[in-house]
This record gives structure tokens, C-alpha cells and sequence, in this order.
């Protein structure tokens, strides 16, 4: 029996298979098969389009042969030659019916072209259905076959187009989808990585979903690893949908085709996926000295640690990838995956597939990286966004330290007798707030833990007595809040809980909800034992919790506070003015009356247990290098004798010592400000409003004419904090904003600068903010307002 689907597409139809009954590959392996099949698809194409492009009088003929007899009470349901000799029918000739040809086509005749031509292509894919019944060995798939020829053969009868009813249903059969899962995965687990980075996943990505869409799937009956019935009966569902509405209308195309990856979802990619990950490697590995080096480097080191990020995904029992409500917590960069990766979704002339093979890629010059990103490198972690923001806020370069100078400073500050400057009368000694919590756990006094119920699997001992302990602190600690309030969130599997452990006992907590999909955790409880407090405990919880959620991808903390706990998480980072964008949290947080919502923002660069420690270090470098500074610059110099030699005046610059003092002379006055300073309004703003109208008349400046539409860049407003646009310039010029070429200019670059850290580097907007600006700066240096 055939594990696998007959292929009406090749002429052998059979596959080669090994002394397992399993299918092997030849040498040419699964490359040269679907090379095949392309071929063989160009063939039953190029066969129906000679069909449609008979005559129309031979057309009817080869209708004939499938179309019900019209004459009165004859059930015939085709025309059959009586003389099987025959060659060349025509109208006249009998059917074994005794009614003429002509009866099987009178209701054609009046029939536009078009309907002949859909009927015709509808009666190849019965030939082509036939075909495939007759090479099939799978009981299971002939069965499908049979059904669909059966369908497509009544159409043809009825004039009907082919819709499949019944128990399969339509698609898409489950969401999210296989292409929604796996765009949730990249936006869960690598939105942070860098823009070469997401190059290289959307090529990964691409290369899966081509192969679940024209890859084939093991029938049922192979499926032995599956050994619950009800999985089996799962797959059985799925395998004929899938043969149904994605594998059949390849070659069939008068039904309506489906790709796998968009009508499917977890279910069947629970079933298929070990297989296709096995296939898929097999295959690289197989063909790896066939390909480029630079090909084979970048699919054998990628691709495995992608497919094993994925397949933790598929098979873990709360993965917020197949969340229906996932939630991107950028708009923009949700658009950005789906129109790269629609592309690629599915099948197309060259195909992903054949690019791997052949070592041909979308892209040119790529760089191989490694996709062990996620929590290793904190200093990877940062969102794209961000890195960009703070390359346009830094650009003032400062010249870097000495090493020497470094080296020198930190021996310095090391040495237990250090003071310096005001410290040797003034003594700093004075310990930081969570230096005597840290000092404990080193020494083992007390410990962290981050705890939580389970309804599924079974709970510690002692995780129960750390969670009823914790109820205990935080009813007495809280004592405005219902303790059956309290007792239901501690013990919720939703919420965790860092535990401040001494003695075996709680002495404090956090408790806390991640909304992994939405990028943010809610703190709801916090709170350390009366005895315990105004010793750091709480500052050491929060910089564990915040530690804690940078390795798990967290970088929002929100929480309600009353008026008794403000100050404590101001002075954790906290703040009412909330960054976040309301619709990612509303309808998922809890509103307490007459508390105020607060927000804290991590820095994923930052190891927070250790912050306070270094911030004092750094204080300490910077104090030594001052007085190392002030040490070498006070110098007693001689007076000045200029002035008895006659001299009036001398250059700052020239005094001795002025700029060992930090002291730098003004910049002197460029063509720009003299032009400017010594014109007038008016003639200042005729040269400014030309400037403004050859830019506003280049052929890059179509993005910047109009401010962004907000309902159509939804989030634009949501990172871009001051717009600017060439209507709203020409707005200012007419009302005399501009007294000076300055104002004019920041406005102009304040156009570039937003479309540079809204849009990608490899966009359109962004080339054509790259030009815009090259030729805005040409024609102000023509008119000599430009000095930079």
C-alpha cells in the first residue's frame, strides 16, 4: 500500500520506496521530483489549452461525449460512438442511446464561448481525476478521488461549478492559521533582533511555508507513530481537506485552490510537522555539496535552531502563538511581516525551494547569523525602534577615555583606603538600599523565588505552604483588600508570584500577570512584612522581578498604586505619565477605584540587581577623574605682560592655561548667518520659499506633501512625537514663522529625520528621504544658507 498520494502529474506514477514501505528519494532527490511535477502541470496547461483552443463546432463534440442526452425520458449521460471504429464523429451520429449526437449538445449551443471554455477545462480535470483514480493504491485517497471525480462529472452535467459540501466544511478550517502562527512566532520571539536578523528569519520562514504548500503529506494509514485514535481521526479529517482544497486543485484547477498554510492550523501542523522537519534536513543534507558554500552555511547553521524554536511552539500546551487574540504591540511592524511574508506564502515560478537548491536567494551579499538571540545577549535585545531612536538622539561624539587612564582610575577606586576630593572630610560610606538584601542572598539568608499554582500539572509542597504563607503577608499588609480577593489572584495559574523567602518562610512578594502576547505584566500585589521594611526588600524584589521579565522578552510593567504606594514605585522607575499605547493594554488590566495607573519602562542593556552597585561606581570613576582633571589644570602661570609692552588686546586663546580648562573659542560666523543677518524679512523669505518650492516640485517629495494620514498609519502618531510635513512648512512660511533660515531648516530636516526612524532602511519612503534631503541641502548651499 502507497503512503503517499498519487501524483496524476507523473507519467510513472509510482514512488520509489525503501524495504520499510517508506518513501525514499532518488538521487536527484525532492528537488528534481517537484521539478517534475512543475513540468508535468505545464503539461496538462499547455493540453488544456489546445482543448480551448479548438473550433468552436469541435468543441461541442468533445462536450458531447460528457453531456446528458436532451431528448425526452433518456437517461444517457454521454454520447457514445455505436461503431467504435469510427474516427471522426460528427452532429448526425447515432449514441448507443439511438438518439443523435446533436441531442447531447442542443442546450450548448446558445451557450457563450466562455461557459463552452469553462466546461471543456472542467471535462480535462475529469480526465485528469480518472488518471489519478486509476494509479492510486491508498484505499483512502481513492476514495477522495472518487468523490471529487464524481463531483466534477456532475457539473458537467448540470453546468455547475465544483463546490465541495458536506462534512469538511470550508476553508479556513482553523484559527489562527499555520502563516498567522508562525508571523505570531517571529513578533513573539525575535522582534527585538535586528533588521539583518529579520532578514534572514523572513527567508527561513518563506522556505517553510513553500514546503508546506507543495510538499505531500502521508496518508492516514502511514501515520503509525500516531497512536490515540482520536488523533488519528484528527489527522484523517485534516489529510482529506488538505487533498481536498490544497493538493487536488494543483493539477484540477476548476476547483478552487487553497494554500495549506492559510486555511490550516495547529491541528494539522501538530500531525505533519516532525515528518516535513525530517524531509526538509534530510534534503539540505543530502544536496549540501551541491550547494554554494555561503547557501549551505546559511540553511545548515539557521535553519534547525529555527525549526526547533518552532517546534517548542507547536507542542507546548500554552503557547501565546495560537492565542486567536494575539496582539502586536506594533502595528507597523505586524504590516511589515505580513507583506513580506504573503509573498512567500505561496508557490511562485522560482520557487523557495528551488532557490535553496540552487543556492539563488531574493536578496544579494546576506550575512549568515546565528539565531541563539533570544536570551543569551541583552545587549541584542533592544527593539528596533529604539536602537534607531537613540542613533538619531546621539550626535554629539565625545573622544573616548584612555585605557590607561581607565585601568588607572578603577585600581584607584578598588583600594579600600580610597577618598578623594570632599570625600576625605566628608565620608560617603553610606551603603545603597539594596546592599544589605544582596549581601543576604549571598550569603544565603534569604532567597528568591518565583512561584505559582497549576491545574494541570501537580504542585510543590512547598510551593502550597510559600503560597499560603504569602497570603497571610499580604492580607495583613493590605488590609483594604479582601483577603477572598487576594487568595483568588495569588492562586490563579494566570499569575505569579516572586517570593521573598527567610527561614523557609515568605517575608514579602510581587505579585504579578505577564500578557506575554501584548508585551507587558501587570503588577498586582506588593508587599513585605512590617518588621522587614526600610531595609532595601522591596527595592531587591522589584530589581529581580525586573531582571526576571527582561530574560522572558517583558519590557512593560503596569500597575494601579494608591496613595500609599506612589512613592515606592516612583522610586522603582515607575511614572503616571504612561508611554504605552492605550490599546494594548485596555480590557486587560484591572481597574481599582481611587488608585492611578503607572507605568515602568526596562532598559534590556540593564542588569537592575546590579545597578545600584555600578551607578556608584560610575559616580566614584567620574569624581576621580575630575580630581585628576583639577589636579592637572591648577597650575599657577605667570601673569600677563602683554599690557605693559603696549599690546591693547590679545586672543582668549592665548592665555595660558584658558584651554586646559575646558575653555573652546566661539565658531566664528559663517557666509550662511552673514547672508542672513544681512538681509530683511521679506527678502529672507523669497529665498526661503523657493527652496521650498523645488522641493515641494521634486519627484521624491510625494510622501512628505501632506501630513501622515492617521487611519491609515495607525501607530505613525505612536512613535512620531513632533510631525512635520511640506504643507504645514508652506503654512509657517505664509504666516512669517520663519525669521531666520534656522527654524526653516529644522523643519525641513525634522521630515527627514521622522521617515527615517519611522520606515525601514530598504523602503521606498526612506530612499526617497535620503534623496529629498540631499537635494534640499543643494539648493540652500546655492543661495548660500547653508553652513553645516
Amino acid at each position: 500500500m502507497s503512503d503517499q498520494v498519487s501524483d496524476p502529474t507523473d507519467p510513472s506514477g509510482s514512488n520509489t520506496k525503501d524495504q520499510t514501505g517508506q518513501k525514499t528519494l532518488n538521487f536527484q532527490g525532492k528537488t528534481d521530483q517537484y521539478a517534475s511535477r512543475l513540468i508535468n502541470l505545464q503539461r496538462i496547461q499547455q493540453k488544456k489549452q489546445a482543448v480551448l483552443s479548438l473550433p468552436y463546432n469541435k468543441k461541442l463534440l468533445k462536450l458531447a461525449v460528457y453531456s446528458k442526452c436532451q431528448a425526452e425520458k433518456c437517461d444517457c449521460i454521454g454520447w457514445k460512438r455505436v461503431d467504435s471504429n469510427q474516427q471522426n464523429p460528427t452532429f448526425t451520429d447515432p449514441c448507443r442511446c439511438e438518439h443523435l449526437l446533436e441531442m447531447h449538445i442542443s442546450h450548448l449551443v446558445d451557450k457563450p464561448e466562455q461557459e463552452l471554455n469553462r466546461l471543456l477545462s472542467m471535462v480535462v480535470d475529469v480526465d485528469n481525476m480518472y488518471t489519478a483514480m486509476s494509479k492510486e493504491e491508498n484505499q483512502e485517497t481513492h476514495k477522495v478521488y472518487l468523490y471529487l471525480f464524481r463531483l466534477l462529472r456532475k457539473c458537467v452535467l448540470t453546468l455547475d461549478k465544483p463546490v465541495v459540501e458536506g462534512p469538511l466544511g470550508q476553508p479556513p478550517f482553523q484559527k489562527p492559521s499555520i502563516h498567522k502562527a508562525v508571523t505570531n512566532l517571529l513578533i513573539y520571539k525575535f522582534s527585538h533582533i535586528s533588521q539583518q536578523e529579520l532578514k534572514t528569519m523572513y527567508e527561513l520562514v518563506k522556505i517553510l511555508f513553500h514546503c508546506l504548500n507543495t510538499w505531500d503529506f502521508p496518508c492516514p494509514s502511514s501515520q503509525k507513530h500516531i497512536v490515540s485514535q482520536e488523533e488519528a481521526m484528527k489527522y484523517k479529517i485534516e489529510y482529506t481537506r488538505w487533498l481536498v482544497f490544497c493538493y487536488v486543485p494543483t493539477f484540477c484547477d476548476s476547483l478552487q485552490h487553497f494554500d495549506t498554510t492559510m486555511v490550516f492550523g495547529r491541528t494539522l501542523l501538530r500531525a505533519i510537522f516532525k515528518y516535513i522537519r525530517k524531509q526538509i534536513m534530510d534534503q539540505f543534507y543530502r544536496e549540501r555539496d551541491t550547494m554554494p558554500s555561503d547557501r549551505r552555511q546559511f540553511l545548515l547553521t539557521n535553519f534547525p535552531p529555527f525549526l526547533s524554536q518552532l517546534d517548542e511552539e507547536i507542542y507546548a500546551s500554552n503557547s501565546p502563538i495560537w492565542d486567536p487574540d494575539f496582539k502586536s504591540t506594533s502595528l507597523h511592524f505586524q504590516s511589515l511581516l505580513d507583506s513580506r511574508l504573503r509573498g512567500g506564502a505561496g508557490t511562485s515560478k522560482k520557487t523557495e525551494f528551488e532557490k535553496v537548491t540552487l543556492g539563488h536567494s531574493d536578496r544579494e551579499g546576506f550575512t549568515t547569523t546565528s539565531l541563539n538571540t533570544t536570551k543569551t545577549a541583552r545587549t541584542s535585545e533592544m527593539p528596533i525602534r529604539e536602537a534607531k531612536r537613540r542613533k538619531f538622539a546621539s550626535e554629539d561624539h565625545f573622544e573616548d577615555i584612555p585605557k590607561e587612564t581607565v585601568a588607572e582610575i578603577i585600581a584607584t577606586i578598588d583600594d579600600p583606603n580610597y577618598m578623594t576630593g570632599p570625600d576625605m572630610v566628608f565620608s560617603e560610606d553610606a551603603s545603597a538600599t539594596d546592599e544589605i538584601p544582596k549581601l543576604e542572598e549571598q550569603q544565603n539568608i534569604i532567597q528568591l523565588h518565583v512561584v505559582g499554582n497549576s491545574l494541570t500539572k501537580p504542585v510543590a509542597k512547598q510551593t502550597m505552604l510559600w503560597l499560603i504563607g504569602l497570603q497571610n503577608v499580604f492580607s495583613h499588609q493590605l488590609p483594604r483588600m479582601p483577603i477572598e480577593y487576594i487568595t483568588q489572584l495569588l492562586f490563579d495559574p494566570k499569575h505569579r508570584t516572586i517570593a521573598l523567602i527567610q527561614d523557609n518562610r515568605p517575608i514579602g512578594g510581587i505579585c504579578f500577570r505577564p500578557f506575554q502576547t501584548q508585551g507587558f505584566t501587570e503588577i498586582v500585589f506588593c508587599a513585605v512584612t512590617s518588621i522587614k521594611q526600610v531595609k532595601g526588600y522591596g527595592t531587591h524584589l522589584m530589581n529581580h522581578l525586573k531582571d526576571y521579565h527582561i530574560s522572558k522578552g517583558i519590557l512593560h510593567f503596569l500597575t494601579f498604586a494608591d496613595e500609599n504606594a506612589t512613592g515606592y514605585f516612583e522610586k522603582q522607575g515607575f511614572s503616571k505619565d504612561i508611554k504605552l499605547n492605550r490599546a494594548v493594554y485596555q480590557g486587560y488590566i484591572k481597574d481599582y477605584v481611587g488608585a492611578t495607573l503607572m507605568h515602568c519602562e526596562l532598559n534590556p542593556k540593564i542588569v537592575y540587581t546590579e545597578f545600584t552597585s555600578m551607578v556608584r561606581k560610575q559616580k566614584k570613576f567620574v569624581k576621580q577623574l575630575i580630581y585628576q582633571q583639577q589636579n592637572n589644570v591648577s597650575k599657577v602661570h605667570p601673569g600677563l605682560t602683554f599690557f605693559k609692552e603696549g599690546v591693547r588686546s590679545i586672543p582668549i586663546e592665548s592665555i595660558p592655561g584658558i584651554e586646559e580648562t575646558g575653555w573652546k573659542p566661539a565658531s566664528r560666523a559663517t557666509r550662511g548667518q552673514l547672508l542672513e543677518e544681512s538681509q530683511d524679512a521679506d527678502v529672507l523669505a523669497g529665498l526661503l520659499k523657493s527652496v521650498l518650492n523645488s522641493v515641494k516640485n521634486h519627484e521624491d517629495s510625494w510622501p512628505f506633501r501632506q501630513p501622515v494620514d492617521r487611519h491609515v498609519v495607525k501607530d505613525y502618531y505612536d512613535h512620531i512625537k513632533y510631525p512635520m510635513d511640506l504643507k504645514t512648512m508652506s503654512e509657517r512660511l505664509k504666516s512669517h514663522y520663519y525669521v531666520s533660515r534656522r527654524l526653516f531648516i529644522a523643519d525641513m530636516m525634522r521630515i527627514f529625520t521622522n521617515c527615517k526612524f519611522y520606515n525601514l532602511p530598504e523602503t521606498e519612503y526612506y530612499q526617497c528621504a535620503e534623496n529629498l534631503q540631499q537635494y534640499f541641502q543643494t539648493k540652500m548651499k546655492e543661495i548660500g544658507l547653508w553652513d553645516k
